[in-house]
């Protein structure tokens, strides 16, 4: 009987034991109209597992409530491709005035100067599209 006991306590594998594990059950039965309600309510809150959100409830600890403005979304996911296209501008900038540096040909100087014309160009088109959205969106939702 000692041995058992010695080998159980010379496991260390596996999650460490709780110091007030919860042990008891209870179940909760809805009808269709309140199964309803709870779901709403519990994407409300925006707690993923529900039997923490029935237990805040119960025990009457605040919870919050999460609303996503879709506007505020499709505003950043636009912002987001701006950047992208800014990176995505500046570093063919690099690669092109890199080759400058490093081949001193005039045809060559002449054909990455074009290009380089033309990403400035991108440039400039693509910050005055984050301008205008960015305008658009503080008259729509920051005079209000």
């Amino acid at each position: 009987m000692k041995q058992e006991n010695t080998n159980h306590r010379r496991r260390k594998g596996g999650r460490p034991a709780k110091s007030d594990p919860a042990t008891e059950c209870v179940m909760v039965r809805f009808n269709a109209r309140e199964y309803a309600r709870f779901l709403a309510l519990l994407e409300l809150s925006g707690v993923k597992a529900k039997a923490v959100f029935i237990k805040a409830r119960v025990f009457g600890q605040q919870f919050r409530v999460v609303k996503t403005d879709r506007a505020a979304l499709e505003y950043v996911a636009k912002l987001t491709t701006f950047y992208a296209q800014f990176r995505g501008i500046g570093t063919n900038y690099n690669q092109v005035v890199k080759e400058l540096h490093s081949n001193f040909s005039h045809k060559k100087a002449l054909a990455l100067l074009f290009k380089l014309e033309k990403l400035t160009t991108e440039l400039a088109v693509t910050g005055q599209q984050i301008i205008a959205l960015s305008k658009e969106f503080e008259e729509k939702y920051l005079q209000k």
